[in-house]
């Protein structure tokens, strides 16, 4: 008999009853169960076992005071309240931050965030495909402006074409996002993200002139806040290409920190009797700039004598500047990377607007920041992350078959141990991010606008690309580096560091966005117990205050338990080969939840400043996400058995990635002293035991590897509506179209070298080991002509680019 004993009088328990008692009380904390239930349990407990008097009373005192509002608030809540104003342990929000927080909503990131994610209702999220226009512009116009783009020779002029520009034009591809009642084609979110992929799978120049005038910029910005005058003025202009849009943002001085903007504007009574602005600028960076007719700037408002009726320092504003405005200097060009799209800095100096200029009129003075932060907040997941997904399928189409084409010791370079494994990584990173891209647009498409998810799928997919590009220029070595029309992969090298520093730079994208701004935003109560202490709301925090102590013990018995369960107390939506894999992000989901609300607990207002732990926080939440989307393509697209390797390699690098995040947090937590050491030793320690995931096997890998160098619909499908040309005089047609070759000739090569290997055939020329091949009749004529023509098109799709010196010297800049 196992007995415990009260102070306040004796309590027996035996073995059974203790083990019972443990159990309910795991139950109660695994399920979240409400407080009530709690003390309905605790009092049937004490009557079962005979408690005595002084529990009773202790039980008695405190159960109304918990359980009756009221009475907690006066009691309890107020005193907390007031310590925690005093300690000032909550994170403080600045109105910037207030508006950035703000923007946008939350999606399947409050989720991920809570602890416990409904996987049955995000396997229900949309997955749309493209309607019947969507579709028919991406096969006409999308698909006739690739064939009329040279990539190679776009570079050499630093231009697209005239013919180009004009068909871009006449086809309204600037009005993408424009509604159709002003001209435009109104797609989705889903739309535009294919069409920027397809034109970026063919030329980067090509995508970024369609990009930037369907992003933030003029025409979103006066979409959701333009007054009717504006939309009407403006809007079917910039559908027909008739006005040419840049947007005005970055400084030398404030890049990621927009809010640190020097460039001015001040308001004036002009001789007319009618309100003007006095703007000076010096921007840089700014895409389009240089071909620009209309400028759209963000700027510093001041209005000394309140003219516009919004005070003396309005603040961040945003008006429509025409480019040939007195004052507008656009004269000179950036060379990024030397990827030709336009790109310029600009200056003002007193260039002088009427006020209605401001997007939103007069009552937009000052709403720049926040018009800013709203379009951001959708924004950054559709463009950027659709030239990252298509460059990685433009990648895994190209080295799948170098790979299969490229020979080396009488061998496949693909057949090699060491090139299986770039290929694995570009084979499962491309299922991976166009499961993200698909899901996040998706989610757009649906009313999401999620900040943090849209900077999740930013900064890792662009860094993927990063990831991806160099294993495939790796696998093609030379064929990679030798600049010419033949060379598929450099000019899309050369962009992947410029995709990484737009939009907010990846490095602050991760350490502040999506974990500093993602834990007040996405947590289900934090966001309201700050606006509760910065306002003295009692009533307030209290309902979020005992919330979160709720939410906080449920994550803690469910991190416990689905530790000690390895996830499977957790429950799955699907059966099969993904099943596993849900329960291991509900492991990861409440491991996150409890560790980031100890941190926001014991670091309190300084986590702001712990950028390293923010962004291992923030890279637990990204594979979380991008894990989630790939579950979700897995069933949106039916499962199919090709792509086994690609979801089991994709979501065992992403638990891998969760584990190696965890770890990260374990050692460097700074908690108070005896906190931080249960996570740095005996937490850790039993992390590293019972690991969340651990990093794909080569088996697995070699498995990826065959199938990206495999033709058919599988291959097809992991790399959707990138531009294919039919041609074998287009390089890609041509590496295509040998793979195909290769494929079918290789029993008849594998025939003749196992024959030479065993002695049968002589000699290392292969044209005459065909013929003693077909002499000895181990391979008929036909066999050989196949053979023959595989070769040759080996020959002609592995050769590189060279230059006689008049073509070699570059012509001159005509951009």
């Amino acid at each position: 008999m196992d007995v415990l004993t009260s102070s306040f009088g004796a309590l027996s328990f035996s073995y059974v009853e203790t083990a019972g008692i443990a159990v309910l009380v795991c139950v109660l904390g695994f399920t979240g169960a409400p407080l009530w239930l709690w003390t309905v349990f605790s009092a049937a407990g004490l009557w079962a076992f005979g408690a005595p008097n002084g529990l009773w009373w202790v039980f008695g005192v405190l159960a109304p005071i918990l359980n009756l509002r009221p009475l907690r608030r006066i009691l309890i809540s107020f005193w907390i309240l007031r310590i925690l104003r005093a300690l000032k342990r909550l994170p403080t929000v600045s109105p910037t931050e207030q508006a950035a927080i703000e923007a946008g909503s939350v999606w399947i990131d409050a989720d991920l965030f809570s602890g416990k994610p409904d996987f049955r209702r995000l396997n229900g999220e949309p997955y749309p495909e493209l309607n019947e226009r969507e579709r028919a512009f991406l096969n006409g116009p999308v698909e006739a402006a690739c064939r009329m783009a040279d990539d190679w020779q776009i570079h050499r002029d630093r231009d697209l074409p005239r013919e180009l520009w004009d068909y871009l034009n006449a086809k309204r591809f600037y009005g993408i996002i424009i509604p159709e009642e002003f001209g435009g084609l109104g797609f989705s979110a889903s739309a535009h993200s294919a069409i920027v992929g397809k034109l970026a799978s063919r030329s980067m120049p090509l995508a970024v002139t369609v990009m930037v005038p369907n992003s933030l910029g003029p025409a979103e910005l006066l979409i959701h806040y333009g007054t009717r005058d504006q939309k009407d003025r403006f809007l079917p202009r910039l559908a027909r290409g008739e006005e040419i849009p840049c947007f005005a943002l970055t400084e030398p001085n404030a890049g990621s920190d927009a809010g640190s903007i020097r460039s001015s504007g001040v308001v004036f009574m002009g001789e007319d009797g009618r309100p003007y602005l006095r703007l000076n600028w010096n921007k840089r960076y700014i895409t389009l700039a240089s071909v620009s007719t209309l400028i759209g700037l963000a700027f510093k408002l001041r209005d000394p004598d309140n003219l516009l009726g919004r005070g003396n320092n309005p603040g961040i504003t945003c008006a429509l500047v025409p480019r040939d405005t007195p004052g507008v200097v656009v004269d000179r060009r950036h060379d990024p990377m030397g990827v030709p799209f336009h790109n310029a800095p600009t200056e003002g100096r007193d260039v002088v607007v009427p006020a209605d200029a401001i997007i939103g009129g007069p009552q937009g003075a000052g709403q720049g920041w926040r018009m800013l932060m709203e379009s951001l907040a959708a924004g950054r997941g559709i463009s950027l992350p659709a030239t990252a997904a298509f460059g990685a399928k433009l990648t895994a189409r190209v080295a799948g078959a170098h790979a299969t084409v490229r020979k080396q010791f009488g061998l496949s370079i693909g057949q090699f141990q060491g090139v299986e494994e770039p290929l694995a990584r570009i084979g499962a990173f491309t299922y991976l991010m166009e499961a993200a891209r698909r899901f996040t647009c998706g989610g757009l498409d649906g009313g999401a606008k999620s900040a943090v998810v849209s900077a999740i799928v930013k900064f890792n997919l662009t860094e993927l690309h990063r990831r991806v590009i160099l294993d495939g220029m790796d696998v093609l070595a030379g064929n990679a580096i030798a600049q010419g029309p033949r060379n598929l992969l450099a000019r899309s090298y050369l962009w992947a560091p410029i995709a990484i520093t737009v939009e907010g730079a990846n490095i602050l994208t991760r350490t502040f966005i999506t974990f500093g701004q993602g834990a007040i935003r996405c947590h289900p109560y934090i966001y309201e117990e700050i606006q509760a202490l910065g306002t003295g709301n009692l009533r307030a925090f209290d309902r979020a205050f005992w919330g979160h102590a709720g939410h906080f013990l449920r994550n803690a018995f469910r991190a416990a338990l689905l530790s000690l369960s390895r996830g499977y107390l957790a429950a799955s939506p699907v059966r099969g080969p993904a099943s596993r894999y849900y329960r291991k992000l509900a492991w990861t989901s409440a491991s996150f939840a409890f560790l980031a609300d100890v941190a926001l607990i014991t670091i309190g207002g300084a986590l702001k400043k712990e950028e390293k732990l923010a962004g291992r926080f923030a890279d637990v939440l990204s594979w979380m996400y991008l894990g989630t989307a790939v579950l979700r393509r897995f069933e949106a697209e039916g499962r199919r058995p090709g792509h086994l390797p690609y979801l089991h390699w994709a979501m065992q690098y992403a638990l891998a990635q969760i584990q190696l995040g965890f770890s990260g947090l374990f050692r460097n937590l700074r908690a108070p002293a005896g906190l931080g050491l249960l996570f740095r030793y005996p937490v850790a320690l039993w992390s590293r035991l019972n690991p969340i995931g651990r990093m794909p096997s080569d088996v697995l890998g070699g498995d990826v590897a065959r199938a990206i160098r495999t033709p058919g619909p599988d291959r097809d499908a992991l790399t959707p509506d990138i531009y294919l040309p039919d041609s074998a005089d287009e390089p890609l047609g041509r590496l295509e179209a040998a793979l195909l070759l290769s494929r079918r000739a290789e029993p008849v090569s594998r025939m003749i070298n196992e024959a030479a290997r065993a002695g049968l055939l002589s000699g290392r020329d292969p044209q005459r080991l065909v013929e003693q091949a077909i002499e000895k009749e181990l391979i008929t004529r036909e066999d050989a002509a196949l053979y023959r023509r595989a070769e040759t098109a080996r020959d002609e799709a592995v050769r590189v680019d060279a230059f006689t010196p008049e073509e070699y010297l570059p012509l001159p800049d005509r951009g």
